[in-house]
């Protein structure tokens, strides 16, 4: 890991709760170590989630009509904002500040920037190890794309099918 810098990492085909795992646990080793990084994730509406389509989208259409529609909590519909969440929910957010302050250390993108394109980084950007989380799809998953299209979100907002 960087001593400071910006870890860059590319959620295309990964498993959404392997890849949260990992970024939290850099994410506050880093912050609590006290050389607090910077990570992004690219490509987040590629990221998969494993199981049967039909219950992992029940599953994140309960998520979102659990609260009331205007009041609150809200689960988010963008892929983005449910891989973000998704992180957040692996650190002691509520706990202490250092959950919070990781929190804000990290970006989720969807899409691939033009700055980040390409196998070459801008200087102080390293590619993060996902060796450990690199395996063959699995039978049965859904991508968060499909999910924030069936929570009803456009997908024309960003760039999906």
């Amino acid at each position: 890991m960087d001593e400071s810098g910006t870890i860059v990492y590319d959620a295309t085909d990964k498993v959404l709760g392997r890849l949260a795992s990992v970024v939290a646990k850099q994410l506050l080793s880093a912050r609590k170590a006290g050389n607090p990084i910077r990570i992004i994730v690219l490509n987040a509406e590629n990221a998969i989630i494993s199981g049967p389509r039909a219950r992992v989208l029940a599953d994140y259409d309960f998520k979102y009509k659990l609260n009331h529609p205007r009041k609150g909590p809200f689960f988010p519909r963008m892929p983005d904002q449910i891989m973000k969440r998704t992180v957040r929910g692996m650190l002691p957010y509520q706990k202490n500040s250092s959950g919070r302050n990781a929190v804000r250390d990290l970006r989720v993108m969807i899409g691939r920037p033009t700055n980040l394109s390409g196998e070459e980084l801008p200087s102080g950007h390293t590619w993060g190890d996902t060796s450990a989380l690199d395996r063959p799809l699995p039978v049965k998953f859904v991508r968060l794309g499909e999910i924030s299209s069936s929570l009803g979100v456009d997908a024309t907002r960003w760039g999906g099918q």
